[in-house]
C-alpha cells in the first residue's frame, strides 16, 4: 500500500526545520504532499500565496532523490478534516498520515471533527525543541481514536516565530531568505 505523508504548514516563513522535517519524510514515504493554510489557531503575518511559494522554494532546495515531494495546494483548508477528504479523493487507496508538530499535541482534541479525522489518517508526531512529547497527550490521542507514531528525528531549534521576532537568519535557507527581503515581507526586515 502506498503510504503519503500530509505535511501542512503555517509556515510564516518556512525555516530550515521545516526542510528537515520534509526531507525526513521523503525517505521514509511513498509520497509527501505539502501545503501551506491558515491555521485557525493563529494569526498570520504573511498572505497565504507568498508562504505557499516559499514553501515550494524550500521543496526544490531538497535533494531527494526519489523526487516524491509536492506542493499540493489543493489542500489548504482551514479544517484539516476537509484536506484529508481531498486527499482521500486523490489518494483512494493510500494509508495517509497526518504530520503533526509535538506543539499540537495538546490542541489537535480541540479541532474540528476530530474522532471523524481521525479515522481516516495516522498521526506522525515530529518532536519539536521546546515541545517534549507527553505521553499523556498521546493517550488522549489514542483514546480519541487515532493510531499514533513519533518520528525518530531531531528537527533543528528553530522557528518561524523566532525570525519573525528576533530576525534569526539562520533559521532561513538562503533562496526564503532572499525571497522576504525581495518581496519586503515581515515588518522587522523593513527595521534591518
Amino acid at each position: 500500500m502506498t503510504k503519503i505523508a500530509l505535511f501542512g504548514t503555517s509556515a510564516d516563513p518556512p525555516t530550515t526545520g521545516h526542510q528537515k522535517i520534509l526531507a525526513w519524510l521523503s525517505e521514509h514515504f511513498d509520497w509527501v504532499a505539502v501545503w501551506a493554510s491558515d491555521n485557525p489557531f493563529k494569526s498570520h503575518q504573511t498572505p497565504l500565496e507568498h508562504r505557499a511559494t516559499m514553501l515550494r522554494l524550500t521543496i526544490q532546495e531538497i535533494a531527494s532523490p526519489r523526487h516524491n515531494i509536492a506542493l499540493d495546494m489543493e489542500l489548504s483548508h482551514g479544517r484539516t478534516l476537509e484536506t484529508v477528504k481531498v486527499a482521500r479523493q486523490k489518494w483512494p487507496d493510500a494509508q495517509l498520515f497526518l504530520s503533526i508538530g509535538s506543539d499540537l499535541i495538546a490542541q489537535l482534541p480541540q479541532w474540528y471533527r476530530v474522532e471523524a479525522l481521525l479515522q481516516q489518517v495516522d498521526l506522525l508526531v515530529v518532536p519539536r525543541p521546546g515541545y517534549a512529547i507527553d505521553p499523556a497527550g498521546l493517550q488522549q490521542l489514542r483514546d480519541l481514536g487515532a493510531t499514533v507514531s513519533v518520528a525518530d528525528l531531531g528537527a533543528p531549534a528553530v522557528s518561524s516565530t523566532a525570525y519573525r521576532e528576533r530576525q534569526q537568519s539562520e533559521a532561513l535557507t538562503a533562496a526564503i531568505e532572499a525571497y522576504i527581503h525581495r518581496e519586503k515581507l515581515y515588518a522587522c526586515q523593513d527595521a534591518s
